[in-house]
């Protein structure tokens, strides 16, 4: 049987009915970007590249400041680490909208497994289709991307006319760079990358499939994905050895940090691909807090039933709690193992700087943050949709709209309160041993102890707002859902 791709039901309607031209085949053939969580999936891309263009600008613009003052000495060492962490920032984002592209993408083609095994029936291949649906993350990226290259590059522009104005930093620098291009094409590459990994169960979809419905895999079909277990096992025990290995080598060398960098990157990574071994046990503990309501024991059974697709929305808040976690920690913890090796308190004027600093990085991180909760309500937006005739049997057997609300929103709290612990305690443990690794050797006045060992250091201010702050982002989550729940109808849903 030939291989064949996979047209749009929409550009095959536009060359069948008569009448119709090429701007109506055109307008099929992109039909599909208007599919629900497509505009999400750019607007991640946008923050993303946007994010990663002016931080390369800024970064320019501050070296150009500092090489033409002639006062500051070591311009040039300060310019290499404000150029050290704005790449390092630039690669967390992309990591971050990475992972929430890749399980858009995966819960977008869960949404489409009846479409696509009626292709497979007339005779397209899996690869054809895989392939299909890693042009349009390509697409998705590039148009974010270009989004993205636009607002950062006027934000910058922006930023160059306050700093001249406002504070004097008037130097000759043309913001406008070659280099600018960089992240907007690492964030299309990467978004295509993501797509096409979060495409993979198309190889699982077979012809008989077309004759059942698009359900999500029940925890009984996540089980038997024994490679990718193996593989999430393995990369969060490599990243544990790393981290340890890294807190250890603390001790002897500030280089130490390097070592645990890669840990916890290879740990969280492994995290992201175990998130369905993770997750389940701990949302069947936090399960028990919504009380036995039918709407809770739903909500409850629904986290549970399809663990794929509750990991994918609580990852992604995993993820934003974390980083803002972790930094705030760090910051922490470096004011204590400085105060352990200087035998005493660090200097009022030194505690004001690491805050300084500390609020500046969160305030960068926060735009992970943000990605991360536009993944959280487009994965609740999208699963809604794709619930629709599970949720017109709920009220076909006498459930209330009031009830449906209350499911989706038990459903959305239950995931994030979950992912807010584990969260903190993902972000206490990285951001104390980055700042063990980075500190442990160094020696400070006046009494100039090393090695130094000290506990986490938790700022209990920041862990309070990172929950009011995820309290809210649930309430504000859950609205569009919610209000698409309510509106199905028991009859319409049935007859789909």
């Amino acid at each position: 049987m030939t291989a064949v791709t996979a047209p749009s039901a929409a550009s095959s309607s536009a060359r069948t009915r008569p009448g119709s031209g090429p701007s109506a085949a055109a307008s099929g053939r992109w039909a599909w970007l208007r599919e629900r969580g497509m505009g999400a999936s750019v607007l991640v891309a946008a923050i993303s590249g946007g994010f990663g263009v002016l931080l390369v600008a800024v970064t320019g613009l501050i070296g150009a400041w500092l090489m033409a003052d002639p006062f500051l000495s070591g311009g040039e060492t300060v310019v290499i680490v404000v150029a050290i962490l704005s790449v390092l920032l630039v690669a967390v984002a992309m990591y971050v909208a990475a992972i929430v592209t890749a399980n858009t993408f995966a819960t977008i083609v869960a949404g489409r497994t009846r479409q696509i095994a009626l292709m497979r029936l007339i005779g397209a291949s899996a690869r054809s289709q895989r392939s299909h649906i890693a042009r349009q993350g390509l697409v998705v990226g590039a148009i974010g991307a270009v989004i993205g290259l636009v607002g950062g590059t006027a934000g910058a522009l922006g930023l160059q006319e306050i700093a001249a104005r406002a504070w004097g930093l008037n130097v000759d620098y043309n913001v406008v760079q070659p280099v600018l291009l960089a992240p907007a094409l690492i964030v299309a590459l990467t978004t295509w990358i993501a797509a096409w990994s979060g495409s993979r169960r198309v190889l699982e979809v077979t012809p008989l499939a077309a004759l059942a419905g698009s359900a999500p895999r029940t925890a009984e079909e996540a089980a038997g994905r024994t490679r990718r277990r193996v593989t999430a096992v393995s990369l969060f025990g490599v990243g544990a050895v790393l981290l340890a290995l890294g807190i250890l080598a603390g001790f002897v060398t500030p280089l130490g940090v390097v070592v645990a960098f890669f840990g916890g990157l290879a740990s969280f990574t492994g995290l992201s691909l175990g998130a369905t071994l993770v997750m389940p046990p701990l949302l069947r503990l936090t399960g028990r807090l919504f009380g036995r309501s039918a709407s809770a024991r739903l909500a409850a059974e629904n986290a549970l039933r399809y663990p794929e697709r509750s990991s994918r929305m609580a990852i992604g808040v995993v993820m934003g709690v974390t980083l803002v976690t972790m930094f705030a920690v760090a910051s922490e913890s470096v004011k204590g193992v400085m105060a352990a090796s200087g035998g005493g308190e660090v200097s009022g004027d030194m505690a004001r700087l690491l805050d300084t600093f500390s609020a500046v990085m969160m305030a960068l991180v926060g735009v992970s943050a943000v990605i991360a909760a536009v993944g959280l309500v487009n994965l609740l937006t999208i699963g809604v949709v794709q619930r629709t005739r599970e949720l017109g049997l709920l009220r076909a057997l006498g459930l209330t709209g009031r009830q449906i609300r209350s499911m989706v929103l038990f459903e959305a709290a239950h995931i994030t309160i979950t992912s807010v612990v584990f969260g903190l305690l993902l972000g206490i443990a990285y951001g104390w041993a980055a700042a063990q690794s980075l500190l442990g050797s160094v020696r400070v006045p006046p009494l100039w102890l090393a090695p130094t060992f000290v506990l986490p250091g938790i700022p209990w201010l920041t862990v309070a707002g990172v929950v009011v702050a995820t309290a809210v982002l649930t309430l504000v989550a859950a609205v569009v859902p919610t209000r698409l729940a309510t509106r199905v109808s028991p009859v319409e849903a049935l007859a789909e």
